[in-house]
């Protein structure tokens, strides 16, 4: 069975992207509609847009949601709510473009070790969560919570399983698991305690200190994509493989490592 490869596509590299997927028959996670210009400026027109120029795209189309400074859940209220609205937007925005896999992160300060602060916000990301995967579900769409600077596995798992909800599933960004989870998690770890709710993934290659978003192949890197994919390979149902990475050359490189329909050459 191939693999369910895309590539992350920023508002300044979409056509390259969609080259490069209608080039190897892989799909495309759009990453322009999680910045907040777009979102406060004429989306309508943006949307319309990329209405046309994805439609000869037949693999998966994902929507990677707005993030910045958001946190879900939070002890005040007027910032639950504008976290709630720019979520909610991304939903809708998803399902004018038809998409069924909206990405967005849960945002745990992963500083905050005390347990109070963990138990918190798990009870308030409870209520939250749920409302909008019930909203996501109206609209057609599986919100997938990513992991950022939670520093171990548990914490969006927790979440997930108490929410218990089809519309409500798990994205693991192995880039993230390496750099801000505790070292003694291994991305074995993060994939076997996700694995119930893991449908999408972001690969990427980083040198273990700073986020990065290389290659696979990069000279720095110390995720070993020969060893990690093979994991993810053998779950009963094997996650959308998405290449996040600045460079569309890089993503081009790292499809080697893939099991295509299409394959690359060389």
């Amino acid at each position: 069975m191939a693999d369910q490869v895309l590539v992350s596509a920023d508002r300044n590299n979409i056509e390259e992207c969609i080259d490069l997927a209608l080039d190897f028959g892989i799909g495309i996670e759009l990453m322009t509609f999680a910045y907040p210009d777009v979102l406060d400026g004429n989306w309508k027109q943006t949307v319309s847009t990329y209405n046309a120029i994805l439609r000869p795209v037949r693999a998966p189309v994902t929507l990677h949601g707005p993030f910045m400074d958001l946190v879900s859940g939070s002890p005040d209220e007027l910032i639950n709510h504008l976290c709630a609205q720019r979520y909610q937007h991304a939903i809708y925005i998803a399902s004018e473009l038809g998409i069924k896999v909206v990405n967005l992160h849960a945002n745990f300060i992963g500083s905050l070790h005390n347990s109070s602060y963990r138990r918190g916000w798990h009870e308030r990301n409870i209520t939250f969560w749920s409302a909008l995967a019930d909203l996501a579900h109206t609209n057609g769409v599986t919100i997938v919570l990513e992991n950022m600077w939670e520093y171990e596995p548990s914490i969006i798992g927790d979440v997930l399983r108490e929410v218990n909800h089809p519309s409500l599933k798990a994205c693991l960004d192995v880039g993230h698991a390496r750099v801000f989870g505790d070292k003694h998690h291994t991305i074995a770890d993060w994939i076997n305690h996700l694995a119930p709710w893991l449908i999408h993934t972001h690969l990427n290659n980083n040198n273990g200190v700073i986020d990065e978003h290389h290659g696979f192949d990069w000279e720095n890197g110390v995720i070993n994509y020969h060893e990690v994919l093979p994991l993810f390979r053998k779950l009963k149902e094997p996650p959308y493989f998405c290449l996040e990475m600045w460079d569309v050359k890089d993503m081009r490189q790292s499809l080697p490592y893939f099991e295509l329909d299409k394959m690359p050459e060389g």
